[in-house]
C-alpha cells in the first residue's frame, strides 16, 4: 500500500464553495451572507467572548491578590511516619522515602516534628523543621538537608 492509495482519494474530497461569482452560481451577490447587518460586513461579527451587551466575565472578577507562579510546594511528613516506615533504618535516604510512597515521588519534602526520635538515624531530605533538627540531634542522629 502506498500513500496515495489510502482512502479517501484526493477527487473525493468536498469541492470548497466558491461565493461571489455571480447570480447564475447558486452563491453569488451577497454571497451567503444575507442582507446587510454586522455580519454581511467584511471583518463583522462578534468575538467569542462577547456577552451581549452583559458586563463580560473578565471584568466581573476580582482583581486583587498576587499568586506567585514560582512557588515550591513541599510534601510535609512527620518524624513519627516517617520512623514507623523505617523501624531499624539508620540512613533514611530520598529515594527510599520515594519508594516507600511516602509522598509523591519527585516531590520536595519537608520532615515535621511530630513524634519522638529514640534512635540514632541519619535523614535526608529537602528541608527540615527546626524542631524536627532539633529532635534528630539530639538523639545522636544527622539531617542532610538538600536546599539551604
Amino acid at each position: 500500500m502506498r500513500l496515495h492509495e489510502l482512502y479517501p482519494f484526493p477527487e473525493e474530497y468536498a469541492q470548497r464553495k466558491r461565493v461571489g461569482r455571480g447570480p447564475g452560481s447558486g452563491s453569488g451577490c451577497t454571497s451567503g451572507r444575507g442582507n446587510k447587518g454586522q455580519n454581511s460586513r467584511s471583518g463583522g461579527g462578534r468575538p467569542a467572548w462577547f456577552e451581549g451587551g452583559q458586563m463580560p466575565l473578565a471584568r466581573r472578577l476580582p482583581k486583587r491578590g498576587f499568586k506567585n507562579p514560582h512557588r515550591v510546594v513541599y510534601e510535609a511528613i512527620n518524624l513519627d511516619l516517617l520512623l514507623a516506615a523505617f523501624p531499624d533504618a539508620t540512613d533514611i535516604t530520598l529515594e527510599a522515602i520515594y519508594e516507600r510512597g511516602l509522598c509523591k515521588a519527585g516531590a520536595p519534602l519537608k520532615i515535621l516534628s511530630r513524634g519522638d526520635v529514640t534512635i540514632k538515624v541519619s535523614i535526608e531530605a529537602h528541608r527540615f523543621s527546626a524542631a524536627a533538627v532539633e529532635k534528630i540531634t539530639k538523639a545522636g542522629g544527622t539531617v542532610k538537608a538538600l536546599e539551604g
